[in-house]
């Protein structure tokens, strides 16, 4: 599907890429339920996007998919759609559903290395379908974002971001804080990248830029998914610790502490963190919080887990840490390598 079709007019092309969620949504005038629309006909529901003198085509995966059954599995269909669609268009804009977009943006910002176009996720609290939807303002700030160029033909935005509630943001460092607010989503630690008010302003000097343009990108596919998640919380007991930080099926284990990165002083905890350690588990350290940064200098808990072997996840969001390791495991087999990567600035995914 192809609109503004003369190439004299046409500025940027894009492809949009419905994956599910609610965005994507209409009611049914028969069975007066919700069903995914036919992205063919977008102009018909979004009638501004005609404004725009792009090129604008659409694709749609085979089966869509409810946010919450996103797997790896999907994240590397699209990495593999945008790798065999990227000669072809100026920008992607991905329409996912909220409860995981941020995983998804954090997932793909790793696994396209060296980027030279905006790939921007966006999506909706309410169906586009719906005469109160916020689908249609964040799908036309998307598409104009991703569509936007400097004056030597660049992109402005060469990231994966999230544009959602008139703010753009970078995917990895996002995540979603309101199940109900049209502006649902928060990137506490990092600027945002743009703001679209009467007009769209470019936080320029936060935005990543490749080292070189012409080279096209990287994509990696391979992921190793073997990460667990320990929420630290008063109470937790030494077999809930033991069964997450030593478990056989496991490579490496998030912990989510408290504040700058502390954790229980009992000698128990300590030992089981010791014993995971010795076990070859890579364990990470984020904060719970949504704003700040892990800094295991600061207290002594937090030095004694630096001191058995815990890593600094720094500023990180728990989505852009389970990312970062699916991507660092599925790239090496060797522990040293992902640890070294781990404390690495890779995508713009921590303060350092």
């Amino acid at each position: 599907m192809k609109f503004n079709l003369d190439d004299n007019t046409a500025k940027s092309s894009i492809l949009l890429i419905y994956t599910g969620g609610t965005i994507g949504m209409k009611v049914d005038p028969a069975e007066q339920t919700l069903k995914p629309f036919d992205f063919s006909q977008i102009l018909e529901e979004v009638p501004e996007l005609g404004k725009f003198a792009y090129r604008i085509d659409s694709c749609t995966f085979e089966s869509v998919i409810d946010s919450a059954d996103i797997e790896p599995r999907s994240w590397q269909a699209l990495a593999g759609l945008i790798e065999e669609r990227y000669d072809s268009y100026d920008g992607f804009v991905i329409l996912h559903g909220t409860d995981t977009m941020a995983y998804s943006a954090s997932a793909l910002s790793f696994m396209i290395e060296g980027l030279t176009k905006p790939v921007i996720f966006t999506g909706s609290q309410l169906p586009i379908g719906v005469a109160r939807t916020d689908g249609k303002e964040n799908l036309i700030s998307a598409v104009e974002i991703a569509a936007a160029k400097d004056s030597e033909g660049h992109a402005v935005v060469p990231e994966v971001c999230i544009c959602f509630g008139n703010a753009l943001m970078r995917g990895n460092r996002t995540r979603k804080v309101n199940s109900e607010n049209f502006r649902a989503f928060r990137s506490a630690d990092c600027p945002l990248l743009a703001e679209a008010g009467i007009n769209i302003r470019y936080n320029t000097a936060v935005i990543r830029r490749p080292e070189d343009w012409n080279r096209r990108p990287v994509f990696h596919k391979e992921l190793d998914t073997r990460v667990s998640i320990l929420k630290l919380h008063p109470g937790i007991t030494p077999q809930v610790v033991r069964n997450i930080l030593c478990g056989p099926e496991t490579r490496a284990v998030i912990m989510e502490t408290y504040g700058a990165g502390n954790a229980p002083s009992k000698e128990w905890f300590l030992d089981l963190v010791k014993e995971a350690s010795g076990m070859g588990k890579i364990l990470l350290n984020v904060t719970q919080c949504l704003a700040g940064s892990v800094n295991m200098d600061l207290y002594a808990t937090g030095k004694k887990l630096e001191n058995a072997g815990v890593q600094c996840g720094y500023d990180s969001t728990t989505e852009g840490a389970l990312a970062k390791l699916f991507h660092l495991m599925g790239m090496y087999t060797e522990n040293a390598k992902v640890i070294d990567g781990l404390g690495q600035n890779l995508r713009g995914e921590i303060t350092k």
